[in-house]
C-alpha cells in the first residue's frame, strides 16, 4: 500500500511524516509523540489530531478508533497535533460563573456529562446549554419573510407575542448532537445552563442543594416575568417565601410597614423560622402546582376549522404529552399522551405529528421552530426510554421512582 505523506503541525513547527493509510488516529498520535519533541507535553489522552477548514465550523477532531483512510486524506493535507480540552464559562441562573475544561472534540451531550460532574448535578441529560444571540443575527434568522409587506408586519406581531409569553423557542438551546466547533461557538463566549427537561426535578429535595438552587431560581424568574400566570394569593405565598429567601425572619424593626408592602396576609411573616433551604423546597414544590409547571411552549400558528386562516397557539410539550394550549389564558385545549406519538416531521416553516391509530388524521402547526420542537419531544422519549431500561435491568423492586416509570411510560388510548 502507498503511504500516505501528511504534514503535520505542532503549535509553529510543521514537520512532514508518512502514515500508512491503514494507520488508526490513535496510533498516529502515538507516532507523532515519539518522533516530535514538541509533541511531547502533557498527557497523550488531552491531544489529538484536528483537520481545519477555511470556514472555522468545518474543521474536525479526527476521531482515535478511526483510521486516517477513513477521512480520504491526500498527500501534502495538513493535520494539527493539538490539546482537545479547552476551558468553558459557565453562568448559572443565580448569575455565577464557572469555568470548566472540556473536550473540544466532544459534542455537546457528552461535555454535558463532565460539565454536571463538576458542578455537582448528577441527571446531566435534563440539562442543556443556552447559547446568547444578539439582535442582529435574530434578525437573520427572523428575516426570512422581508418582499412581502402583509407577511413582515404579521411575523412582527408574532415576534412581539413570543416575547409577552416568554416561550421556549426564544431561548438559543444548543443542539445536543453537535459539537461547539460545528455550532459556531467561540472560545471568549460564556453559556448558560438551564433545565430544558422536567422529568426527574419532582424528586429533588434538601437532599441536592445545588439543584434546588437551580430549580428555584428557574421557577422564580419564570414566575417573575410572566411566563407562569399565577393567582394574587398564589403570588402572596411566593412573595412569603423569596422574602424569607432573601431577608431571612421577618423583623419588625427593619421590615416595616412600606417595605414589600404587596405581600398582603403577612406572607413573610408566616415563613418565621424557616431555613433558606427549607423555603426554597416550599418555593418550588408551589411552583409545581401550577399548570403551566415543566411545560415547555412554542407560539406556533394552527389553521381554523373550516376557514382558510392561520390563527395564534401555544404548542406545550411536557415529560408526559403534547398540549394545545389558548395563547391568552394559557388553557388547555387539547392534549395528547406523548407515547403515543408514532412519528414526527420539522420543516423550515412546519411541524407535523402523527398519532398514529390514537387520532384520525395529522396535527400540523405553522413554526419556523420545528427542529427545535422535535429536539425536544426526541429528548423526552429518550429519557423515558432510558430510564424504563434502568428500570427492567434493576427489576420491580427498586424506589418509589421505578413505579411511576411504570406508569408514564405505558400507551394509553
Amino acid at each position: 500500500m502507498v503511504a500516505l505523506s501528511l504534514k503535520i503541525g505542532v503549535g509553529s513547527v510543521v514537520k512532514t511524516m508518512q502514515f500508512e493509510p491503514s494507520t488508526l488516529l490513535y496510533d498516529a498520535c502515538r507516532i507523532i509523540r515519539e518522533r516530535v519533541p514538541e509533541a511531547q507535553l502533557g498527557q497523550p489522552s488531552d491531544y489529538g489530531l484536528f483537520l481545519s477548514d477555511e470556514d472555522p465550523k468545518k474543521g474536525i477532531w479526527l476521531e482515535a478508533g478511526k483510521a486516517l483512510d477513513y477521512y480520504m486524506l491526500r498527500n501534502g493535507d495538513t493535520l494539527e497535533y493539538k490539546k482537545k480540552q479547552r476551558p468553558l464559562k459557565i453562568r448559572m441562573l443565580d448569575g455565577t460563573v464557572k469555568t470548566v475544561m472540556v473536550d473540544d472534540s466532544k459534542i455537546v451531550s457528552d461535555m454535558l456529562m463532565t460539565i454536571c460532574a463538576r458542578i455537582g448535578i448528577t441527571n446531566y441529560d435534563e440539562y442543556s446549554l443556552v447559547r446568547d444571540v444578539g439582535e442582529e443575527k435574530k434578525e437573520e434568522t427572523t428575516g426570512t419573510l422581508k418582499k412581502d409587506k402583509t407577511l413582515l408586519r404579521d411575523d412582527k406581531k408574532m415576534e412581539k407575542l413570543k416575547q409577552k409569553l416568554h416561550t421556549d423557542d426564544e431561548l438559543n438551546w444548543l443542539d445536543h448532537g453537535r459539537t461547539f466547533r460545528e455550532q459556531g461557538v467561540e472560545e471568549f463566549e460564556t453559556l448558560l445552563l438551564r433545565r430544558k427537561f422536567f422529568y426527574s426535578d419532582q424528586n429533588v429535595d434538601s437532599r441536592d442543594p445545588v439543584q434546588l438552587n437551580l430549580l428555584y431560581v428557574q421557577a422564580r424568574d419564570d414566575i417573575l416575568n410572566g411566563s407562569h400566570p399565577v393567582s394574587f394569593d398564589k403570588a402572596c405565598e411566593f412573595a412569603g417565601y423569596q422574602c424569607q429567601i432573601q431577608f431571612q425572619d421577618h423583623n419588625e424593626s427593619k421590615h416595616k410597614p412600606g417595605f414589600l408592602e404587596f405581600l398582603g396576609a403577612n406572607a413573610h411573616k408566616n415563613c418565621q423560622n424557616m431555613t433558606e433551604i427549607e423555603a426554597k423546597v416550599s418555593y418550588v414544590k408551589l411552583a409545581r402546582s401550577l399548570k403551566t409547571y415543566g411545560v415547555s411552549f412554542f407560539l406556533v400558528k394552527e389553521k381554523m376549522k373550516g376557514k382558510n386562516k392561520l390563527v395564534p397557539r401555544l404548542l406545550g410539550i411536557t415529560k408526559e404529552s403534547v398540549m394545545r394550549v389558548d395563547e391568552k389564558t394559557k388553557e388547555v385545549m387539547q392534549e395528547w399522551n406523548l407515547t403515543n406519538i408514532k412519528r414526527w416531521a420539522a420543516s423550515p416553516k412546519s411541524f407535523t405529528l402523527d398519532f398514529g391509530d390514537y387520532q384520525d388524521g395529522y396535527y400540523s402547526v405553522q413554526t419556523t421552530e420545528g427542529e427545535q420542537i422535535a429536539q425536544l419531544i426526541a429528548g423526552y422519549i429518550d429519557i423515558i426510554l432510558k430510564k424504563k431500561k434502568s428500570k427492567d435491568h434493576f427489576g420491580m423492586e427498586g424506589d418509589e421512582e421505578s413505579t411511576m416509570l411504570e406508569d408514564s411510560v405505558s400507551p394509553q388510548k
